[in-house]
């Protein structure tokens, strides 16, 4: 057992856990933030996606030593009301079904605007190659990526 210090969502959490627990246990466990998912466990699926540093992770299979001394940022802290333009896209173009995987696919397509504003299909479907969906929600989701890229380019003009 270790004492860790983890930034979730810009509030300071100090958890006395194994510090290679997977980040996913520490966040759903001991933090009780519940939005991020446990899919697979081999982080293969994504549904466990949080951004690191903003980059998206699975969080299944990162030890939570590693991301003492970075930001770690939750579905949960996305925004407060819902309001996150990738957010406003899912809600307009109604993308989740059985909504399991999503907050890992919105968290991917957060990552993915945030370093390329105006993706393309084909970077649309690079970035999200490795969020599954069961429900096969993919053309809603890239759907909702390109509206997304068009709220946030309205709200910099």
């Amino acid at each position: 057992m270790a004492s860790i210090t983890l930034n979730i969502n810009n509030a300071n959490h100090k958890i006395d856990v194994d510090p290679q627990m997977p980040l996913l246990w520490a966040i759903r466990d001991f933090v009780g933030l519940k939005g991020t998912k446990y899919g697979c466990g081999i982080a293969q699926c994504g549904a466990c996606t949080v951004l690191l540093d903003g980059n998206p992770i699975r969080s299944c299979s990162f030890p939570v030593s590693g991301a003492t001394g970075k930001k770690i940022s939750t579905i949960e802290g996305l925004s407060e009301n819902i309001d996150h333009p990738v957010q406003q896209a899912w809600i307009e173009l109604q993308v989740p079904q059985c909504g399991y995987c999503q907050s890992g696919q919105i968290l991917a397509a957060t990552a993915l605007l945030k370093k390329t504003p105006q993706p393309t299909d084909d970077q649309i479907d690079a970035a999200m190659q490795g969020n599954l969906c069961r429900c096969g929600t993919y053309p809603r989701i890239k759907s909702a990526i390109h509206r997304a890229a068009e709220i946030l380019k309205t709200q910099k003009a």
